[in-house]
Parts: structure tokens; sequence; C-alpha cells
């Protein structure tokens, strides 16, 4: 036997049920919204010269460079900036391609070996350029950059 208010009950089940599903589908959606962002944000649409100005000039805030030091840091980071633009744009045609494939061990090796090269070689060239203490202060500026790097990669659960 049925109650007369029994449809009633089962409307408002109904109502809440379908209420929360839209809440939590929702919250699923808003939460996914930042994920498929492409490309490295604002700077992915600056030109190799902008992003070398614009890191020569944070350096010299930072480090209160001569106008001789910011030329010669300009041309390196000028430099840093086309290869990594250059890179940019290999990567892209090849994603396009479908030819974009995981590097084998070896590859890596090379791949590694290289970007440490880099980085010596890029460590002596701010050595020769920088005083004493304006070097020092960069090798700070940049292990904390890195740690910045490795922490934002372990919080969005990637390696670091």
């Amino acid at each position: 036997m049925l109650c007369p208010n029994s449809k009633s009950l089962k409307f408002k089940h109904m109502k809440r049920l379908v209420m929360a599903m839209l809440l939590l589908t929702s919250i699923g959606v808003a939460a996914q919204g930042n994920v498929n962002r492409k490309g490295r944000g604002f700077k992915a649409d600056l030109t190799s010269e902008q992003m070398a100005t614009l890191h020569t000039k944070k350096l010299t805030l930072a480090l209160d460079l001569t106008e001789g030091q910011q030329e010669r840091i300009m041309e390196i980071n000028l430099a840093q900036a086309e290869r990594l633009t250059a890179k940019r744009e290999e990567l892209k045609a090849k994603k396009e391609q479908g030819e974009l494939k995981r590097p084998t061990a070896d590859e890596r090796f090379e791949i590694e070996n290289a970007r440490l090269d880099r980085q010596i070689a890029h460590h002596q060239e701010m050595k020769e350029i920088l005083t004493d203490d304006q070097y020092q202060t960069w090798k700070k500026l940049k292990l904390r950059k890195r740690m910045n790097g490795k922490k934002k990669m372990q919080e969005k659960g990637r390696r670091g």
C-alpha cells in the first residue's frame, strides 16, 4: 500500500540526487580546467630577443651588473634563448608529424651529457664575466630556482 506522500518523498530524493550529481560534475570539470594548457604560459609567446632581454634585466637587478657585464650576459642569454626556441620548434614539428618518440638509453645519455657540457661552459662564462661576490649570488639564485622547480614538479606529481 502506498502512502499519499510517497510520491513527493521520491521526488525530493530524486531532486537531491540530481543536484548532488550536478555539483560533483561541475567540481570535476572545474578541477580539470587547467590541465590541458598548451605552451609555457606567457613566455611561450616571446621572441628569443625578448626572453634574453628580460633575463638579462632580472640578473642586472639581482647582481647590480655594469654596462659591460650586461652586454656580455645579453649575448649569452640571446644564444641560449635562440637555442631553446629552435629546440621547441623542432619538438613541435616532430609532434605534429607524429615522429616524436621516446629516446633510447644511449640517446638519453647523449642528451644529458650535452646538457651538462653546456651548463659547465655557461658557468665558466659567467665566472669570467661576474665578480666573485656576483658569481656566488648568481649560483645561489640558480640553486633556489632549481629547488623551486623540483618542488613544483613534485606537487604536480611528476618526477623531480
